[in-house]
């Protein structure tokens, strides 16, 4: 069976679970009125601010922001991925985890069981053999004494050989086609056009890669004669996902129970190497950039990301990635830092030219807070000694800084920008919630997988809502012809910027309505069976009137949704983490008119969708000849503008 995990289960799962008793058998509560609290284990405090809410199945922390519900508790604290909390709650409820085939086009995932595991550990044994014994072994030995590598390295490690030749591992664990199918799975053969398999990896000396419970699934490995390219990964399989993982990662969670520390650098050997000198906290990407999916696994086991770049233009464009990719992780209480090497070192070549002592005063003393690195990165590209410079710097900085969750620390990069460019708070809060794009959104329908997903890009906010009025009668459509919206294709994406946070407090302005609208169906969702059609409005490019869309259909697809189901879906994202703020924050909802306003707003956004289709077609009618079909929804769409609004919601 394939490795999706559906979404009913989950709702299921949670619906057993009690966040009381999952929570508090890792964290000692107290009751306080109806709720619990504690002291937050995601941070260090000696005052209580962190709160668990059996009446909503939530818990949240007034110090860090912390929050989610028992799915997500279980992933942050016992620093498990997505699949493996699922497991972890499963087995408490008694329940044996479901699984379905994945979407269309996705390449499916194995269960945890999956026959490729033992697989790729039995290959992972005959290298780590092949290291000792194979007559052909000195090359990697030699390769690897003069890195400076110990037996205990290597053995930590699980170092290996693939010995030359094209055939050394097929017979030695293949058997009939179907176990040699299964290794071509496994990305350990390789099959040609003519039918022809044989080992891929070959003459190298090897590294396998291990996932967070120490099983080997896949492998890299670093040329030891001329062939190319110098450094060979695993294709992507089943049970590996390079963009995913990070090399040393479980070495170094074995090796430090109190990791407080991981520093992200280039390289196998880089990692290796540091270990060598007693730096046992590094860890690689496997031949990709830095994602987001890399810092929040990170996060989830550290307070502290140290990046460790080479210095030169490369390197320096690796850092920035990894930057950008750190800022909607960025809670108050983390940290990222940035060291850059000398040119033409790496820390494998400075750690063993400098040793371990200079090497860690060096990270003391040139690491750069990630602060101080953004601001001088956008120094370099717009000059702050003018005032062309200054407005540039501040139309670059103010879009990512408002990526930034936590709000001390957005607040105070906010201020320091204001110092450079002179801005006032006022004008870079308008700079941030400016639109970024005319892109069309994209499919926004959630769904959750092995892994915490990934989400296509949503557009830039605006709150340029006119006053609108009406409802659905009951018994019939206030709207017919406004164009239905069709996202982009599957595929077609690009990298998610962050969802821009609700707007409140003192000199923030007034609320959009479609924040409220959305605050007001997450705690009443049985206002969605209300509405018509989502799709009617689906083309508005807000990414709050997006999530609303999405959450209407969900809610119309499956009505018995509650409010910790419907967060449930979109947990880890930044949709997730707006919901659950809203859900949060029940105390903020003004409970006269709740429905009128909550109807009032999806009304203007149907009527905003109809006067766009409208002003299309008049506009297209002005220079060519409208089609048949055009005619008759242009004669609608006119018709229907003379139409006066509806006294109220059906049933009312």
């Amino acid at each position: 069976m394939a490795g999706l995990i559906p979404q009913r289960f989950i709702d299921d799962l949670l619906n057993r679970t009690d966040i009381v008793e999952v929570v508090g058998s890792r964290v000692q509560l107290k009751k306080t009125g109806k709720n619990y609290s504690a002291c937050c284990p995601f941070h260090q405090e000696k005052t209580p601010s962190f709160t668990v809410s059996p009446d909503k199945q939530f818990y949240y922390c007034f110090g860090c922001g912390a929050g989610g519900n028992a799915l997500g508790f279980v992933m942050d604290h016992d620093h498990l991925d997505f699949p493996e909390a699922v497991e972890e709650l499963a087995k408490r409820a008694g329940l044996e985890v479901q699984r379905e085939d994945s979407r269309p086009g996705q390449k499916p995932r194995q269960p945890v069981d999956s026959p490729l595991y033992p697989l790729l550990s039995a290959a992972a044994d005959f290298y780590r053999h092949a290291l000792k014994s194979h007559p052909a072994r000195q090359a990697a030995v030699d390769y690897l004494k003069g890195r400076g590598l110990s037996g205990v390295i290597a053995r930590d490690f699980g170092l290996g050989f693939a010995p030359p030749g094209w055939d050394n591992l097929m017979k030695h664990l293949g058997g009939d086609s179907l176990q040699e199918k299964a290794m071509i799975d496994a990305g350990l053969l390789i099959e040609n056009a003519e039918g022809r398999r044989y080992d891929r990896f070959r003459d190298r000396v090897m590294f396998p890669i291990r996932d967070s419970r120490g099983r080997v699934i896949a492998f890299g490995g670093r040329v030891l004669g001329d062939d190319k390219p110098k450094y060979l990964n695993s294709p992507e399989t089943p049970v590996f996902h390079k963009g995913q993982e990070l090399y040393g990662l479980y070495e170094a969670r074995k090796n430090n129970r109190d990791l407080d520390e991981i520093m992200v650098v280039e390289g196998y050997m880089d990692v290796i190497a540091l270990a060598q000198q007693g730096l046992r906290n590094a860890v690689a990407t496997l031949g990709t950039a830095t994602s987001e999916e890399h810092i929040k696994r990170l996060f989830r086991l550290v307070p502290n990301i140290l990046f460790c770049f080479d210095g030169d233009q490369a390197g320096r464009k690796a850092a920035w990635r990894a930057l950008e990719a750190c800022l909607p992780s960025l809670q108050d209480g983390r940290r990222a830092r940035f060291l850059f090497l000398p040119e033409g070192e790496d820390p494998d070549s400075l750690v063993r030219k400098e040793g371990p002592d200079a090497f860690r005063a060096r990270i003391s003393q040139q690491a750069q807070p990630l602060a101080d690195y953004f601001f001088r990165h956008l120094m370099e590209e717009a000059d702050p000694a003018t005032l062309e410079g200054k407005a540039h710097l501040a139309t670059l900085a103010a879009p990512l800084l408002d990526q930034l969750p936590g709000a001390n620390l957005r607040a105070l990069m906010r201020q320091r920008l204001g110092e450079i460019t002179g801005l006032g708070s006022e004008m870079l809060g308008q700079l941030a919630s400016a639109p970024t794009s005319d892109v069309p959104p994209t499919d926004f329908a959630p769904s959750h997988d092995d892994y915490s997903p990934s989400y296509p890009p949503y557009p830039g906010e605006r709150d340029d809502w006119p006053a609108g009025q009406g409802r659905k009668q009951q018994g019939k459509k206030p709207w017919q012809d406004g164009d239905n919206w069709k996202g982009r294709k599957a595929g077609q994406r690009r990298e998610p910027p962050s969802m821009p946070p609700p707007r409140s407090g003192a000199g923030a302005g007034v609320e959009p309505p479609t924040l409220s609208a959305l605050r007001t169906l997450l705690h009443h969702p049985q206002l969605a069976q209300k509405v018509e059609d989502a799709g009617h409005f689906a083309a508005e490019d807000d990414t709050y009137t997006q999530l609303l869309v999405a959450l209407l259909e969900s809610l119309q697809k499956h009505p018995q949704q509650n409010s910790l189901q419907l967060i449930a879906r979109w947990h880890g994202t930044e949709q997730g983490r707006l919901l659950r703020g809203l859900a949060e924050k029940e105390w903020l909802i003004r409970q006269d008119n709740l429905e009128q306003q909550f109807f009032d707003t999806i009304t203007t956004l149907a009527d905003r969708q109809r006067e766009r289709s409208l002003e299309g077609l008049l506009r297209k009618a002005r220079h060519s000849e409208l089609s048949a079909e055009e005619k008759l929804r242009l004669r609608a769409l006119l018709s229907r503008s003379e139409i006066p609004a509806s006294p109220g919601p059906a049933g009312t």
